[in-house]
């Protein structure tokens, strides 16, 4: 396609060149006679002529399908221009705004046009490159100082969370990989390990070992790391670690020497996208599949807490990882010891005002917990489900809402923070509190109590006024 571009400054005709050629057969008009002949002699397609004349455009025997880019600075109007090249047959034309345009989406001096003209901003074009590589440069600076800061470390402990998920193992791997550690001298580990069927799969299919861990051998470690977890959940016994990266709101109570915990973002796997790529690491299919699992897994195949940076780690990590294995990961997830729970919580919970509120009772799991908080989350007139239940000695409380409501880890921190471990997105949180601690501060209850204290919360919480709810929380 033929494109004629009327531009009169040089940096955006040498950069328009730049863009569209080989694609498209592209010829600059400007005024200046002595910018023509500068740009001729540079090797650009270009004349001098005045852009408000028709007849400029009949010598240069333009047709319906030449495409015209009109550049507006906003120091004169173009309107003469327009209608020049209108009636010498253009009808697709581009206006290139390279000044601020006004609130009514046009630069000085230009009114409303034609439904043929299209405006579209040179810094709109520029930014998303330009964003992009910025941050891509600060990610490449604070990744290359925790490498050199790792790299004289004869043994490193890259630690998870109780009962890792997808996005911690995944996270796990992803750093060994960027810090150029073997099974060996970086250790992926954790207090308590894997147990939920799927995650059990997706740790053999793709040979992923977690070691577990007493809090006694983290001194035997040079450097300590903790991914998709900051320190703060393990309730004092690591006040300090040095790297965390974590997609978690933050949390106080610990120190770090380097840590990149970003909140918007759906999980802690595209946050290691993102490093990986800074630096120009070769991503392993082994790597890519079980990164690419933990984001579908992490944001419920973006149905939940998705950013569009998610949608970018998914659109670059699909072509490398492996999907068939993916989808043998997935399995089926309803086992009938899963459904043992959702019965329970069926027959003791209870829905008012599109909440639901459950109590499970002791379990040896801890994602029986959650697994059933998300199952009644998809049942009809139900957009809140708070499900608890015992395992061990703690009473752990998940939280899941369909995300444009009242803050889910704003409701466990307003009711558990005092009392042991409470966190969590707008979509999704959990609480993990020592059950004789609860019962100090709620009273001794058992069964169904629980539940019915539960959706006392609930109701108090989603009916308070925010500015309430912000200044009991800050207390």
């Amino acid at each position: 396609m033929r494109v004629l571009a009327i531009c009169q400054d040089e940096l955006v005709i040498r950069s328009l060149d730049e863009v569209l050629l080989p694609s498209f057969e592209v010829e600059f008009l400007v005024e200046s006679k002595p910018l023509a002949r500068r740009l001729h002699d540079a090797g650009v397609e270009v004349f001098a002529a005045d852009p408000r004349r028709v007849d400029t455009y009949l010598k240069e025997d333009v047709s319906p399908n030449t495409c015209f880019i009109v550049e507006d600075t906003g120091r004169r109007s173009i309107k003469k221009i327009l209608d020049a090249v209108r009636d010498a047959g253009g009808t697709l034309i581009y206006v290139l705004h390279t000044c601020k345009r006004h609130a009514n989406g046009k630069s000085d001096g230009l009114k409303p046009d034609a439904a043929e003209v299209t405006h579209f901003d040179l810094a709109e074009l520029v930014r998303p490159t330009l964003v992009t590589e910025l941050s891509r440069s600060m990610t490449r600076a604070r990744v290359q100082q925790y490498q050199r800061y790792f790299a004289d470390a004869d043994r490193v402990l890259i630690l998870l969370h109780n009962d890792p998920d997808p996005d911690a193992l995944a996270s796990g791997l992803a750093l060994r990989n960027l810090l150029r550690r073997t099974k060996t001298t970086a250790i992926i580990g954790a207090m308590q390990g894997v147990t939920r069927p799927e995650n059990l799969r997706m740790a053999n299919m793709l040979d992923i070992h977690v070691e577990q861990i007493t809090p006694g051998s983290f001194t035997g470690f040079d450097r300590v790391a903790t991914v998709d977890v900051q320190p703060h959940y393990f309730g004092g016994l690591l006040d300090r670690a040095d790297l965390v990266i974590d997609h978690h709101p933050e949390q106080p109570g610990y120190s770090a020497v380097f840590k990149d915990i970003r909140a918007d973002y759906g999980s802690t796997s595209t946050i290691l996208t993102e490093h990986l790529r800074a630096v120009d690491v070769n991503i392993s299919e082994r790597t890519a599949t079980a990164m690419l699992y933990a984001i579908k897994s992490d944001t419920l195949f973006f149905a939940r807490h998705t950013n569009r940076v998610d949608l970018e780690a998914f659109t670059f990590l699909y072509p490398l990882a492996d999907a068939a294995l993916i989808r043998k990961m997935e399995g089926a997830e309803i086992t009938l010891e899963r459904l043992e729970y959702v019965t329970r919580a069926s027959r003791s919970g209870t829905l008012r005002e599109q909440v639901f509120t459950a109590f499970i009772g002791e379990a040896p799991r801890e994602d029986f917990i959650p697994y059933t908080a998300d199952f009644f989350l998809q049942l009809e007139d139900v957009k809140w489900t708070i499900v608890s239940g015992i395992v061990g000695q703690m009473l752990i409380v998940s939280v899941r809402n369909l995300g444009y409501s009242r803050n889910a880890g704003e409701f466990v921190k307003r009711w558990f923070a005092e009392l042991g471990s409470a966190g969590g997105h707008r979509a999704m949180a959990k609480a993990v509190v020592p059950i004789d601690r609860f019962r100090a501060k709620y009273g001794n209850l058992e069964g169904e109590a629980v539940a019915a204290k539960l959706a006392e919360m609930a109701d108090q919480f989603l009916h308070e006024p925010a500015a309430e709810k912000k200044l009991t929380a800050a207390r």
